[in-house]
Parts: structure tokens; C-alpha cells; sequence
């Protein structure tokens, strides 16, 4: 229908004015079809042109349809035209609302409400009038006229109606109000209970009753003649008379069937009331309702899972309900009494070969109906057992059980270290006939002790337990008994050093989370030298580090510049040998350090732990200290059980060569590689050289990187004054890159394992391998029978055999290597290398020694540190004469005049140097070739 803007429209506005249509229309004619307008410009004009000729409601029609497609854009889209009608036409006289031309890139957008459409019946049409001048061809003309618009405006008007079924005009209505849920909740579910605990009650009271009115009728010698005709009325309902009308006694035998059925009634009556109203909710609501069925089974799935013995339960109430019913059953069935007939639902239930001998129909189909419910009980009750007993061995064999020890030393974390750690630990507590190591990782039990044992190692009495788990989780840590361990050992992880360090400060702030507290010290092995302030300032006085690249860097600088200490470090840190132990001697009190130091024939002292300086400790003391109350023996002994002091032997000092301790030369030394704590080793190297000395650094960092890296670690590159910095670029595996390096010139070649590659054990020692064969060979070509050197250069050594072979092996260079996996030693002896360090192995006795005793990292850190004292390897000619006879406290008597203390020797014939000796005092003949190992002061 048209809408113009005075009002609703006129049904004879579009006839002549002259005179009335001579056939007057009495209802328009249904819409038989419609039409959809392109968005085109020319299809826009011609159906304007062509509505246009219907006359006044026609150019109502013609100015909407242009309004509403003038602006369409020219796009391949169609679009549909639609007309409200004139009981609610939009204000602005029909033109398109901006719903239908909002564009839909540009998101949702909230549409005007409209009212809804509602059916309106056409009005009348109204009664014809002649007008007098017209004529049949004007009719005829008009007439058409009017066909064809009432045809365009059906076709507008079933647009509009397909455009209401595509998009509707009106908002949604409001939601209506969420039907409250019906469910069972634990009141309907405990009055259930009481409903069937009451009507089952009244059920056997009552049947108990007649049980006894019966008894008692029939214990009168029956009889009607010897009761009254008022008495027989009263009690015929209890003997079942047939003629009384009354039920029969028989059937007072289902009573508690139906006492049992009753909450089942009640129970499906309640369910057909939720659905009662979930139908009359849903007329009324879209949402979907969870069926009673679903809810239920949602209920017992939480039960079971929130309770670990919810499954024993339900079997128990499942076999009590079986064993009653059955009973219930079999006594309405059978003439036996209650308890007899409960005696043999059970019999039934335990065996289900027991009811073979019941006879009748009844009892035959209940012992049935009981044997198979007995069978499937039993059946679950195996699968349980047999599922408890499966978990639990299998929370055995993946480590998930609780660790009950005390003073255990605890391991967390996994690195290729543990099985050196291990081996150390089960030396260290052999004397005690073995301890306990418990090891924490993130892997599986079985895996981990697939790998102890593929170690082979006798642990001689100590135990190793592996759980799984991290050490990150408090549940996991308290599984091991972490409160209860006398030591905790926090390995560092095979990623980089970085994040390795991360992972064990983690680790230090959950054990310092630990609520019982921790009865033992922690050893955190860190990786870089900068974060352990951090891991330090967590854990408190708890925490002692070792820090891994730190210890071997100034090792290896200890070890080209004395060759051989490598071996003497592996004889002290390991517990094979000697090693530190500290403890104290009351009857040691107020004797000088001189005189402590021959009163132990089976140790040799060292230091002493001040107790008037808060437990530090004073290496190498002067002999006139005197020893005061509280005051600890720091000493090299086999084992902290083997030595005691005893009185003082007769030494024979004698004379003192006088020998001068040969200056320091400067040296040549040559860096392979890029180590992350490069710059501490250079330090290490300025305090030890000798002035003029030369470092070259040849690795594959650009020479720019190298200054930037070496500046960011805090070192003063112009501030050096021992040393000269010569860079080279190249890759220490290329023979070309080697051959362009003066190899046969350097006093001592390092070769370390690269930054680039120590994420990978193996591929940094076999690049490492690499490069000392490479070296090896461009030697032997260019010094095939001289030596590269003087042998005056090296402090004293001229004299000895046993340091001579190890500086001019094969006449070359001292070359040490770092080594990280102990399984290439093998391949380092075969290369006849001149001397190595066995990294990994070192860091592995140096973690087992602070964890035994944690005092023993202040002794460490002094030795290794480039200022204090120092182990050297002094030779014979500063203590003795050729062929000199004298015992080994002889010599001790004498190095004291030199302020140093030999602590052990290794003769020229032999292939081990020998620490703590035994039989001090036995009379020895010595040569010049021996070499001594001494504890002396830094210059």
C-alpha cells in the first residue's frame, strides 16, 4: 500500500476527474508476484518513469522508489525495496531507512525500533461515481493505469515482505526470566532417605506382628469353636480366611517389596514434576535444560574423583543392598525365617554355587537373580584391588612414594656431572659404612637409574633412591624429606649459562620456602661468576656456591704455569686420596703452629680455623701462633677418622740450601677459543705474569666484539700492564686458520671449550681434540728435534726430569686442554697430550667436599684465587742437597724457613705424585729430579 503525506490514501485518486469508472472496483486483487529493482541508475528512472503514470498515489510511489534508489552505489549487489505500511510509516516519508544502507564492513549497528507489523483489513473501497465527461477510452486508459500500478505495488510490497524474512525490522523481545531448575537437592534427597527408612521400618514392624498374631492364633488349638464369633472377625484378617475378605496371609510377604518400591515411586514422581516444568519453562525459554539423567551422573563422577575410597564405599553399600534384598527376596519366597534367609543371600553372594539346591520355581529364580549380582560384585571387587595394587606399584616404579630419611644429602636437578658427584659421595661415607644420596630431577625413575646404573661403580654401602619430580614444587621437595637432609646439592643444568643460573635461583627461593625449615647447608653450582651475588643475597648464610667456568679458568692458568697440578688438584678434591678436613684439639691449646705441625704423624696441617675472627680461616700461619681456646686444625688426612696428634718427634733440621728463587721471565701465551669469564681469566693471568708478557686471543669473535664483550665484564683493557692483548680471527679446527699462528713460539697453549658450543658436551670436546691434534701436528713439522725454548724459563724447573717431559713433550709447547666429559681421557692419554684438565670431573670433587663440609669452600676459594696462598710445585734443590738423607718432617722443619708447607712429593722415578705421606719420620735419600708440592704465600 502507498503512504502519502496527508494521510492514508485515496482508492479513487488515480481515475479521471471528468467522470466515475463505469465497472467500480470492489477489492484489489491478491499480490501475485513480485519484482526485485537492480541497483542501477537507468533501472531506478524506468521504473520511476513507469510507476509515475499511475497518477497521484503513483507519484507518491515514484518519488519513494527514486528516493530509495538514487544513492545505491554501482556494485554487482541487488538490491530489495521494501514499504512499510501507512499505520506506521517511518517519518521520513518512506524513504529507505539507514538499517538497509549502513555498510556492513563497518560492524553491527543498533537498527531503530520499530513496532510490530500487525494485520490490517483494506478499507472499503468506496462507491463509484460517473463523472460525466468521460469517455470509454479515458476509462480503458485509467483502468490500466491502475493495473499496472497496483501491479508495481505488490511487487513492493512482497519485497518488503521477503526483506522481513531475511532481516527482521523489530528488535528481539527481552529475554524472559531463566525458569528456576528443579533439582534434587540434598533436603529432597534426605527426606527420600527417611521416607524409605520410615515405610520400610513400619513394613517389617507390621509383618512382624502378624508373624506373632499368627503364632499366637494358631498356638490356641484353633479354633473357631474356642474363640467367639467377635474374636474370630478381629483375627480373620491375620489367618488369611478367604471368606472374611480380608488379604490373604500371603500376601503380607510383599509387603516389604513394596516398601522398598515406594521411594522408587516417589523418586519417578519427582522426576515427571521437573519435566512437568521444564515443558512449561521451555514454552516459555530457549535455554537448554541438563536432564535429572546428566545431573545425576555428573554428581557421581565428581564423587569419585574428589574421593580416593569412594569406589570401596559404593562396592560396600552396593554388596549390603544385594545381600538385603536378596534376603527380603528369599524370605517371601521361601517358608525360612528373616535372619536364615538374609544367612543364605550371602552364602549365595560369597559362592555362587550354593544355590544349586534350592528347590521351586521362586527360590530357584531369586538364588539365581542373587549368584549373578554376586558374581559381578566380586568381579568389581578384583578389578579394584587389582587397580589399587597396579597404581601403587606403578607410583613405585615412577618415584612418586615419600622419601623417610635423616641426614641424607640430597641431589636436585640432573647433569653428566651426578655420576662423578655420586662416585665422590660413596668414597666420602665409606668410612661409616655408607650413606644415603636421594636424587630430585625432572625425569623418570627408571630412566635415572637405568643411567646409575650403567655408571659400574661399587658405592660400597651407600644407598642411591631416585624420585621424580622438580624441584621447583614445595609437594616434590618435601616427597624427598628436604628438612631432614644434612647437605642439599643444586646441580646446574645443561642449558646456558644464563638460564642455567635462573633455574637455580628458582630453585634456592623454593627451598627457602620450605615452612619446617632446613636442618642442612645448600651447594647452588653456578655457571657465571656475576650472578652468584644474587643466589647469595637469597639464600643467606645457608647458600655456598661453586661456581663451575671460575674454578676451571683459574685451574687451567694454575696449570699452564705450574705444569702437573692438574693431577695434585684431583688427588686433594677427590676422597680417594687426602683431602681437607677441619676439627678441632682441645689438648692442642696454647702450642705454637710450628710444633702442631709434626704432631700428626698421619696428616699434614694447613691452616687454622680463628674462632676469635668468627670461624675464618688463616692458611699458612706463622709458626709462632699460638693456639687459643675454640681454635680448629685445618689438615690434609686420608679420612677424619685416620690421624690424632701425638708428642713430638725428633726432626734434624740441618741447613737450608741457599738457592734463590729464580725471577719471573716474560712468557707467551696463546688462548684458543672464548670462554664467557674470559676477562677473569685475563686478570688471573695479569696477577701472575711477569711484565712484557704477551696473551694471544685467536677465536672466531670479531676483534671489535671482543674489546665490547671484554669491556662489559669490567675490564680496564689500558689498564694492563703485565700483559699485551694480540687478537687473531680464525677457527681453531681449520689447519689453515692454525698454521698462520706462530705455534712453536707460545710458552703455553689453552685450549678452551667455546662459548658457541658448551650447550654440547660432546661436540666441545670433540672440537677441543680436534684442535689439540691440529697443534700437535703443525709442531712436530715445524720443531721436528729442538726444543721452542729455554728451559731456564720456567720458575726452578730445569732440573727435573718429571716437569722437564711435561713442558717439552715431543718438543712442544705445555697445551692445556679442557676436557667435560670424563670418557674422553682415554683419548687425551692417547694424543699424548702434555697436560689436561678434566673439567667436569674437578667441579664433581669440588661440590662433594663442600657438601661434606662446608668450610672447606673458604679454603678453596683462597687457593684458587690469584691473591693469598697458593699450591705450587717447588722443586728438590730448594730443600735438600744430592743425595741427601733426611725424612719427610725434615723437610717440612726446613720448607718453614721459606714460609711454605710441603704437603706431599713425587719422585723422578715415578709416575704419581704421593700427598700425605706415610712414615714421616723414615730416613729417605733424595735427588734433585724429585719435585715437592707446597702450600706457599703469593708474592
Amino acid at each position: 500500500m502507498a503512504e502519502s503525506d496527508g494521510g492514508e490514501a485515496d482508492p479513487g485518486a488515480g481515475r479521471p476527474a471528468g467522470g466515475d469508472d463505469p465497472a467500480p472496483r470492489t477489492q484489489r486483487p491478491q499480490l501475485a508476484k513480485s519484482r526485485t529493482i537492480a541497483g542501477s541508475a537507468a533501472a531506478a528512472a524506468a521504473a520511476s518513469a513507469e510507476i509515475r503514470r499511475g497518477g497521484r498515489d503513483g507519484g507518491i510511489l515514484a518519488r519513494r522508489s527514486t528516493a530509495a534508489a538514487a544513492p545505491l552505489p554501482q556494485v554487482p549487489r541487488r538490491l530489495t525495496v521494501a514499504v512499510d505500511d501507512p499505520s506506521h510509516a517511518a517519518p521520513n516519508a518512506g524513504v529507505l531507512d539507514r538499517d538497509w544502507c549502513y555498510p556492513s564492513f563497518l560492524g553491527p549497528h543498533a537498527s531503530r525500533p520499530r513496532p510490530p507489523r500487525q494485520q490490517q483489513t483494506p478499507p472499503p473501497a468506496a462507491p463509484a461515481r460517473r463523472n460525466p465527461s468521460s469517455n470509454p477510452a479515458t476509462t480503458r486508459r485509467v483502468a490500466a493505469s491502475q493495473r499496472d500500478e497496483e501491479k508495481s505495488l505488490a511487487s513492493v510490497v512482497k519485497q518488503s515482505a521477503l526483506l522481513g524474512e531475511r532481516r527482521p525490522l523489530s528488535p528481539p523481545p527481552p529475554p524472559l526470566p531463566r525458569a528456576r531448575r528443579f533439582d534434587l537437592s540434598p533436603y529432597c534427597l534426605l527426606l527420600l532417605l527417611v521416607v524409605t527408612v520410615t515405610s520400610s521400618s513400619l513394613a517389617f514392624w507390621q509383618w512382624m506382628k502378624v508373624l506373632g498374631l499368627q503364632k499366637k492364633v494358631r498356638s490356641c488349638g484353633g479354633g473357631a469353636d474356642a474363640v467367639d464369633s467377635e474374636e474370630t472377625a478381629e483375627t480373620s484378617w491375620v489367618l488369611g480366611d478367604p471368606g472374611s475378605g480380608f488379604v490373604s496371609s500371603e500376601s503380607w510377604k510383599l509387603a516389604p517389596m513394596l516398601a522398598l518400591a515406594i521411594p522408587l515411586f516417589l523418586f519417578k514422581y519427582a522426576d515427571q514434576l521437573r519435566r512437568k516444568k521444564e515443558n512449561s519453562s521451555r514454552a516459555r525459554s530457549t535455554e537448554e535444560e541438563v536432564p535429572l539423567e546428566k545431573r545425576i551422573a555428573y554428581k557421581v563422577d565428581v564423587f569419585f574423583s574428589g574421593h580416593p575410597y569412594a569406589k570401596l564405599l559404593a562396592l560396600l553399600i552396593a554388596t549390603v543392598v544385594l545381600i538385603a534384598s536378596g534376603g527380603i527376596a528369599l524370605f517371601s519366597v521361601s517358608g525360612s525365617g528373616f535372619l536364615e534367609a538374609l544367612w543364605l543371600s550371602w552364602t549365595f553372594v560369597a559362592d555362587s554355587g550354593n544355590h544349586a539346591d534350592q528347590v521351586g520355581f521362586g527360590p530357584r529364580i531369586v538364588s539365581v537373580s542373587i549368584s549373578a549380582g554376586g558374581m559381578l560384585v566380586f568381579a568389581t571387587m578384583l578389578g579394584l584391588v587389582s587397580d589399587a595394587i597396579s597404581e601403587k606399584v606403578d607410583s613405585w616404579r615412577k618415584g612418586k612414594s615419600e622419601v623417610i630419611e635423616v641426614n641424607h644429602i640430597l641431589i636436585l636437578g640432573w647433569s653428566d656431572k651426578l655420576g662423578s658427584l655420586l662416585k665422590q659421595l660413596a668414597i666420602a661415607n665409606k668410612s661409616i659404612g655408607g650413606g644415603v644420596v636421594v636424587v630430585l630431577a625432572e625425569r623418570d625413575k627408571e630412566e635415572m637409574e637405568m643411567d646409575i646404573g650403567k655408571l659400574g661403580f661399587d658405592f660400597m654401602g651407600t644407598s642411591v633412591i631416585c624420585r621424580s619430580g622438580s624441584p621447583l614444587i614445595l609437594a616434590d621437595l618435601k616427597k624427598v624429606s628436604v628438612s631432614k637432609a644434612r647437605a642439599i646439592i643444586v646441580l646446574a643444568s645443561d642449558e646456558n649459562a644464563d638460564q642455567s643460573d635462573a633455574r637455580a635461583l628458582r630453585v634456592v627461593l623454593s627451598l627457602t620456602g620450605v615452612k619446617e625449615g632446613l636442618r642442612g647447608h645448600i651447594v647452588v653450582e653456578m655457571s657465571d661468576l656475576d650472578n652468584e651475588p644474587l643466589v647469595k643475597l637469597v639464600g643467606g648464610e645457608l647458600i655456598e656456591t661453586v661456581v663451575a667456568h671460575d674454578v676451571i679458568g683459574r685451574l687451567m692458568i694454575q696449570c699452564a704455569l705450574q705444569p702437573g697440578l692438574a693431577q695434585i688438584w684431583e688427588d686433594i678434591l677427590g676422597f680417594e686420596n687426602a683431602e681437607f678436613y677441619i676439627k678441632r684439639w682441645p689438648e692442642l691449646d696454647g702450642m705454637r703452629f710450628g710444633d702442631v705441625l709434626i704432631s700428626f704423624p698421619d696428616a699434614v696441617p694447613c691452616g687454622v680455623k680463628l674462632a676469635s675472627r668468627f670461624g675464618s680461616i688463616l692458611m699458612n700461619p706463622d709458626d709462632d701462633y699460638v693456639l687459643r681456646e675454640g681454635d680448629e686444625i685445618l689438615v690434609i688426612a686420608e679420612d677424619d677418622d685416620t690421624y690424632a696428634p701425638a708428642p713430638l718427634p725428633e726432626v734434624h733440621k740441618g741447613f737450608l740450601p741457599n738457592v734463590p728463587t729464580p725471577p719471573k721471565y716474560p712468557e707467551k701465551i696463546l688462548f684458543c677459543g672464548w670462554r664467557r669469564d674470559i676477562h677473569d681469566m685475563i686478570m688471573v693471568l695479569e696477577a701472575f705474569l711477569a711484565p712484557g708478557s704477551e696473551l694471544w686471543m685467536f677465536n672466531e669473535v670479531p676483534e671489535k666484539a671482543r674489546e665490547t664483550k671484554l669491556t662489559d665484564g669490567g675490564m680496564d683493557i689500558l689498564g694492563l700492564t703485565n700483559i699485551k692483548l694480540v687478537h687473531k680471527e680464525g677457527n681453531a679446527v681449520i689447519r689453515r686458520h692454525l698454521e698462520s699462528l706462530p705455534l712453536e713460539t707460545f710458552d703455553s697453549i689453552l685450549i678452551l671449550a667455546d662459548e658457541s658450543v658448551e650447550d654440547s658436551i660432546v661436540q666441545s670436546d670433540s672440537r677441543s681434540l680436534a684442535t689439540l691434534l691440529l697443534i700437535r701436528d703443525v709442531q712436530s713439522k715445524r720443531l721436528p728435534s729442538k726444543e721452542s725454548k729455554s728451559p731456564l724459563h720456567h720458575n726452578g724447573f730445569s732440573h727435573s726430569s718429571w716437569i722437564r717431559k711435561m713442558q717439552h713433550a715431543s718438543d712442544k709447547s705445555i697445551i692445556i686442554s679442557e676436557i667435560l666429559d670424563s670418557r674422553t681421557r682415554n683419548l687425551v692419554s692417547v694424543s699424548k697430550i702434555s697436560d689436561y684438565v678434566l673439567s667436569n670431573e674437578l667441579v664433581s670433587m669440588a661440590l662433594a667436599m663442600v657438601a661434606e663440609d662446608k668450610q672447606i669452600n673458604r679454603v678453596l676459594e683462597e687457593l684458587f684465587a690469584e691473591e693469598g696462598n697458593e699450591m705450587c710445585i717447588r722443586s728438590a734443590e730448594f730443600y735438600l742437597y744430592e743425595q741427601e738423607e733426611l725424612s719427610f718432617l725434615d723437610i717440612m722443619v726446613r720448607a718453614r724457613e721459606r714460609d711454605e708447607i710441603v704437603i706431599g712429593y713425587r719422585l723422578a722415578n715415578t709416575d704419581e705424585a704421593i700427598i700425605n705421606p706415610e712414615h714421616k719420620s723414615e730416613i729417605k735419600k733424595w735427588s734433585l729430579d724429585d719435585v715437592f708440592v707446597v702450600i706457599a704465600k703469593g708474592d
